[in-house]
């Protein structure tokens, strides 16, 4: 082996490497919302938990990146600890999905049609329907296709590349004797997890593992147990790196990962040793293949999961016994709990957004509603608990805002895009209702320090306007929590009646002042609330609008709102049914 095949094999590896990021990242944006979905169904359930763990692992072909991606769940409040073991042991199984892809790279045969079942064979052809896709069409749907099609093909020439690069290795004795040495499983054992530790990859520690058996000739399917095993354990190295500076539970749940593979191959470590000793196995003597390794891989993790999954419990009780609970917890808010790592899967970060962002729709909710009913009742108490939403409503905003901003760099697929500029643009739009809120607040502390009087008149009408706003901004937090389309159209000819019932009520209280029946200190207050009871209207029309923009795909909020006020059945016959209920 001379320097030119060190120099192919260090680029075959970066090909294999390359092809198989590329490829699990297209995959993981192409599933999108499907995968959402998956994580969704997660229950306590075992069974349900191991096979999801299965699917994702499938899907982004990385159990490390799985396994990551439920340190950041754990820690973000989106799962429990108990459901993440279920998952991070299925993701183990999971990962075995790259072996047997790689494993077809070893067909021979002298059948056409068997010939066209290796990779080599049929990547050029994917390879060519990927450029095809990827340059030259227009949906980013298809462009993932592509470079699904594409990644899966750089990863077989990668491969081969690396077949080639040490089938050279085959004749010489140094190698020969290295090979020797891995036969101690110990030794086996640590080669396997310093490969997988150092690339990070327990698939791609795998491939090479193929591709030196299948090139060689020369490794033992003795040898290539141990080295397996290892592999397990190397690759919780990256969830472990992860879980530096996250809460206890996802720190125990980088423990469990570690724990379940090294008891998992300690215990089928010593099986081995026994059953070798004791009983002459002549098939571990033989050559590994592709498919030989990729039979052990599938087989030790399964046995592995099969001794491991019933003891989740205790492994769970041991997290707690290593990362123990502080004598006082201090209380979580959900806000800190939006967790860089949920960045790696888009759809579930997305999903996470939208849960905390229903959460800051809430409390603006509740500052409106605090601050009418401080209208009718100033307590200095309920004052202060209102100034406190609002400061968390900002914080909200803040964090999610800039959470978002970085979500958006990530390479995701166009839905998923779409969904972090809504957000984007309405965590804004809530943070203001809440500050028209504190307006109002101050418009009812100063009723109150300076003993103003409206007339019954004038109650009665601020009590219409604000049951008017009260039901838009129910409508709007509706549609919004469940994306509902029916709901964000009822908002704009209802925002249409306030601004008119503003123009009235305005129009009303001028004329009550000329008559001497108001002063205008509270005509003052009068037109401070009427402004800002508008302006929170004006805010769920702006929400309501990019709910209906997204789902039709629209972007041109201006555009939009004057087609509907002059083309729509629907607008005019629920403007006229809110005027009617909302009539002074």
């Amino acid at each position: 082996m001379n320097l030119f095949d060190v120099l192919a094999l260090i680029g075959g590896l970066c090909l294999f490497l390359f092809g198989m990021n590329i490829m699990g990242e297209s995959l993981e944006r192409s599933a999108g919302t499907g995968l959402n979905r998956l994580l969704g169904r997660l229950t306590t359930s075992k069974t349900k938990g191991f096979l999801t763990g299965l699917g994702v692992t499938a899907v982004i072909q990385s159990s490390s990146a799985t396994t990551v991606m439920m340190v950041g769940f754990v820690n973000s409040g989106v799962m429990t600890l108990k459901q993440a073991i279920n998952v991070i042991m299925g993701a183990n199984v999971g990962t075995t999905v790259t072996s047997w892809l790689l494993s077809l790279t070893g067909i021979e045969s002298s059948n056409v049609f068997v010939k066209l079942l290796k990779p080599t064979s049929f990547t050029p052809i994917l390879a060519l329907v990927g450029i095809v896709l990827y340059m030259m069409s227009k949906k980013s749907k298809h462009k993932d296709i592509g470079v699904i099609l594409l990644g899966f093909s750089t990863l077989i020439f990668g491969m081969d590349a690396m077949s080639d690069a040490v089938s050279g290795l085959a004749d010489v004795p140094e190698f020969q004797n290295i090979l020797i040495m891995f036969q101690n499983p110990i030794l086996g054992v640590l080669a396997g997890a310093l490969l997988t530790g150092i690339i990070q990859s327990s698939s791609a520690s795998v491939g090479i593992l193929q591709a030196l058996a299948g090139a060689t000739g020369k490794v033992t399917i003795g040898a290539s147990i141990p080295i397996i095993m290892g592999q397990n354990i190397g690759t919780c190295v990256t969830a472990l790196i992860s879980s530096v500076g996250t809460n206890r539970n996802a720190r125990r749940a980088s423990i469990v990962h570690l724990l379940f593979n090294v008891l998992g191959t300690t215990t089928l470590l010593s099986i081995y040793c026994v059953v070798t000793a004791i009983v002459r196995i002549d098939i571990i003597n033989e050559s590994a293949n592709e498919m030989t390794i990729a039979i052990c891989h599938t087989v030790f993790n399964l046995l592995c999961t099969a001794i491991m999954l019933p003891a989740s419990g205790l492994l769970e009780k041991i997290s707690y016994k290593l990362i123990k609970e502080p004598k006082s917890t201090p209380e979580n808010d959900s806000i800190s709990l939006l967790d860089q790592r949920l960045m790696a899967a888009p759809a579930v970060a997305i999903k996470r957004c939208k849960e905390v962002s229903v959460n800051m729709a809430s409390l603006s909710a509740q500052s409106y509603h605090s601050s009418i009913n401080l209208l009718n009742d100033y307590s200095e108490k309920e004052a202060e608990k209102l100034g406190e939403i609002e400061e968390k409503v900002d914080k909200y905003e803040d964090i999610l805002g800039s959470y978002l901003v970085k979500l958006s760099t990530v390479d995701m697929n166009e839905h998923d895009s779409n969904e972090v500029s809504k957000l984007l643009f309405v965590i804004g739009d809530f943070e203001r209702i809440s500050d028209h809120a504190v307006n109002i607040l101050r418009s009812a502390k100063e009723i109150n320090e300076k003993s103003l009087l409206f007339t019954e008149a004038a109650k009665k009408e601020l009590a219409t306007i604000t049951d008017a706003v009260s039901e838009i901004l129910e409508l709007t937090i509706n549609a919004f929590t469940e994306s509902s389309v029916d709901y964000a159209t009822k908002v704009e000819p209802l925002e249409q009646v306030v601004d008119n019932l503003k123009r009235q009520l305005r129009a009303n209280h001028i004329a009550r002042m000329q008559r001497g029946e108001c002063s205008i200190e509270c005509g003052f207050v009068w037109s401070d609330l009427l402004t800002n009871l508008e302006r929170i209207s004006d805010h769920c029309s702006n929400i309501a609008v990019r709910i209906i923009e997204t789902a039709h795909d629209r972007m041109d909020t201006h555009r939009y709102l004057q087609s509907i006020k002059a083309t729509s059945d629907t607008f005019n016959s629920l403007y006229a049914s809110y005027t009617e209920k909302y009539t002074v």
